[in-house]
């Protein structure tokens, strides 16, 4: 017989499988010897009260042995003398448009301007040793996109737009641990997510798809207002239509469709900074305990939101247990990101804190100046360049002090490998930034006690929260509104914003894609 249960557990019942089953033999009133195996089949953290537990969703196996659970392998034919499609960059959109139009028995041939995966992380060590940023090969541009060094956090809220249960299912079958099946909040690890994305490279070979390194995007090739190819800038010449998955850093890319009047409007975007704890101020306030997590609780998350003057402040992409990186992707600029191993073990925990910014925040004419946004990106990270010592040291300041406009004599330790240099942030961020971020440091600090403490440190800039256009396409066809076989996708262009949702993106333009072939 199998049954199951829903429990509500102390985290070291959720943690020992022994003191599991000796829980639902003993809560269940199932006899010790009949229950041959316990599978968690959804596990979250309760933590609103000061007695932590864990909700599990069980299965139990009574009187009889579970079968092996095989997730069910997608069918990916042999498609190298098939109709092919152009994707441009290989991130979470790129890699699972190819997934799928490989079952829909198109040929994939992704392009993508940076190196893979595993190339990738010897550019990123020279950011930290040389302070040099390749501009082809960084935290964004590459193998995997800027999610591959950013925790691999799988949380969406974006299921009415596809199927989120299959993304995470192509994970684990290209070599993700199932625990992204089961926790409320997945995240794969910056460790571990390189292999699986070499695994779903080495998918989309294997069926006859092509995956060019190096190979960045120079020109659309189009034919009486219809996509009939591309070149890149190394000389490549391919023919058919594209999907343009860039990922939300290709400014050239953005540059190059306003030149050649190829509709492009400016969006909303979120700014501000890396706000870093110690790991176990984090554990203490959320598991209300002074020792923090202990042995059996993984390290703390938190998510914050306030409305502050009609705009909308939050946090963004926190990674508990993980380490402030630098994301540029070009000079005379300093940005920063989060990222996390698998463990999630370091002593800090760190996440972007964002004020909202639209267009009319930053000029009076967003419809002549579709790239007003992207400009003033580029003007904030200008400064903490300039700030920084023109390097890629970032300007730092304690969070206290931010909030109560002091210099920072002395900064706390951080994980910000590149270095900090104390800087007067309340002073050169934004007034409509600057703020808005003191104000809610102020209500996170009285709803999280101890939260605003001298012991956290901002790190600036917050800049690549999300795309600073929107590149307009039909809401049915997904079709640019203006080329025909054009179809702009994912975080880059404006429709996606995280790992997920981009994947899910990704499949959404490739079934388009394919429909339009067949008409």
């Amino acid at each position: 017989m199998i049954e199951d249960f829903q429990l509500r557990v102390k985290p070291q019942v959720a943690a020992q499988r022994k003191e599991l089953f000796d829980y639902i033999c003993q809560e269940k009133n199932v006899p010790t010897g009949q229950l041959k195996d316990v599978r968690i089949i959804k596990r979250s953290i309760d933590a609103r009260q000061r007695q932590i537990f864990v909700n599990l969703k069980v299965r139990c196996y009574i009187n009889e042995m579970p079968q092996e659970e095989v997730i069910a392998p997608a069918d990916y034919p042999k498609v190298s003398g098939e109709k092919q499609a152009i994707i441009v960059g290989a991130g979470p959109a790129g890699l699972f448009a190819a997934l799928r139009l490989i079952e829909q028995n198109i040929k994939p041939i992704i392009i993508e301007r940076g190196k893979d995966v595993r190339s990738r992380k010897l550019d990123l060590a020279k950011i930290s040793k040389d302070q040099l940023v390749d501009p082809e090969s960084n935290y964004s541009f590459g193998e995997g996109g800027a999610g591959a060094f950013s925790d691999g956090k799988l949380y969406t809220r974006s299921t009415k737009r596809g199927n989120t249960q299959r993304v995470l299912d192509i994970f684990c079958q290209h070599g993700a641990s199932k625990d992204i099946l089961i926790d409320a909040h997945p995240h794969i690890g910056t460790d571990k997510l390189p292999r699986v994305i070499e695994n779903i490279r080495q998918t989309i070979i294997e069926a006859g798809g092509e995956v060019h390194f190096e190979q960045c995007m120079d020109t659309l090739v189009i034919e009486n207002q219809q996509i009939v190819g591309l070149t890149t800038r190394q000389g490549l010449q391919l023919q058919g239509p594209v999907i343009l998955a860039t990922g939300h850093s290709a400014r050239d890319v953005y540059r190059y469709l306003v030149d050649a009047k190829i509709a492009v409007e400016a969006k909303g975007i979120a700014i501000g900074v890396r706000l870093e704890h110690p790991a176990l101020v984090i554990d203490q306030i959320q598991y209300h305990n002074s020792n923090g997590r202990g042995k059996y609780l993984p390290a703390a998350e938190y998510a914050m939101v306030a409305q502050i003057e009609d705009r909308g402040v939050y946090s963004f992409c926190m990674c508990p247990g993980g380490v402030v990186v630098p994301a540029a992707t070009g000079p005379e600029q300093v940005v920063v990101n989060g990222m996390s191993a698998s463990n999630r073990g370091s002593k800090w925990s760190n996440s972007g804190m964002v004020v909202e910014v639209r267009p009319e925040d930053v000029t009076d004419t967003p419809i002549q100046d579709p790239l007003c946004m992207m400009r003033y990106q580029e003007e904030i990270e200008r400064t903490a360049w300039l700030q920084g010592g023109m390097s890629q040291r970032a300007p730092a300041q304690r969070m206290a002090d931010f909030v109560n406009n002091r210099l920072t004599a002395e900064l706390p330790e951080c994980s910000y490998s590149p270095g900090v240099v104390a800087s007067p942030m309340h002073f050169w961020l934004p007034e409509h930034i600057s703020k808005r971020l003191q104000e809610a440091f102020k209500k996170f600090g009285l709803r999280a006690r101890g939260f605003l403490t001298d012991k956290a440190v901002i790190i600036g800039v917050e800049t690549r929260t999300s795309s600073p256009v929107r590149i307009t396409r039909d809401k049915d066809s997904l079709m640019h509104t203006q080329i025909a076989g054009l179809f702009p996708c994912g975080e880059g262009a404006g429709y996606a914003g995280g790992i997920v949702s981009a994947a899910i993106d990704g499949m959404r333009c490739a079934d388009a894609l394919s429909v339009s072939l067949k008409k």
